[in-house]
């Protein structure tokens, strides 16, 4: 973004951009409880003024972020007891993920074990060099571009942040840790609509996206 606050804190149609997905999972009926891994300097406030002041209930802990997002997420791994079945791994930074699309990838992952979200490359794809020289045309019917959610029986998250740990491998996404492990993970479809929010324009065209649901009525859980 360019600017003093991060990004999960900017204003989205009024509220934090972490507060709309928050609200996301809060009203998701498939969801028990939450780990919110956060900066360490900012738990204080993070459980103050956006935890307390807006009823965020299932925000059963916040533990401290890491230096990177996947030790971000395996500080959240290593509160997530045994009783539970499915965890899902979704971007703070994408606020308009729908309460559909979060009940699919649960359902799919105890389906299937371990599932990622994503919609199809429309665009032609090309393969260019360092110096701007296009290589070639890739074909595109099997190329996806990836989001979050992304949904993985317990054990098997566990055990690929693990060998992912001891093996000092750092993956793009929660789903490639899962993928070296050589085990199959299957791909839902997203929603285009579930933008992540790493621009400006990304905020402008957030606030265009929230005000088309509330004017027809599907406001996709996020708020």
């Amino acid at each position: 973004m360019g600017g003093r606050i991060p990004k999960q804190y900017l204003p989205l149609a009024g509220i934090p951009v972490i507060l709309h997905t928050l609200r996301a999972f809060q009203h998701s009926p498939v969801v028990d409880d939450i780990l919110l891994p956060v900066p360490e300097n900012d738990i204080a406030e993070v459980r103050q003024e956006i935890i307390v002041r807006y009823g965020i209930s299932k925000v059963s802990l916040v533990v401290p972020g890491g230096s990177q997002r996947q030790d971000s997420v395996r500080n959240a791994l290593r509160h997530v007891g045994e009783g539970y079945e499915i965890i899902i791994v979704h971007d703070g930074v994408r606020p308009l993920v729908s309460a559909d699309l979060i009940g699919r990838a649960i359902s799919a992952a105890r389906q299937f074990g371990a599932v990622a979200v994503g919609i199809p490359v429309r665009d032609t794809v090309k393969e260019v060099a360092a110096e701007g020289r296009i290589i070639k045309t890739v074909a595109r019917e099997r190329l996806w571009l990836t989001q979050t959610p992304q949904a993985f029986r317990r054990e098997t998250l566990i055990a690929a942040y693990e060998r992912a740990e001891a093996d000092g491998f750092y993956g793009t996404d929660d789903a490639s840790l899962v993928e070296r492990m050589g085990m199959d993970v299957r791909m839902v479809p997203g929603d285009p609509d579930n933008i992540k929010v790493t621009t400006p324009e990304d905020l402008l065209l957030g606030d265009r996206i929230i005000r088309r649901r509330s004017l027809d009525g599907t406001n996709g859980g996020s708020n």
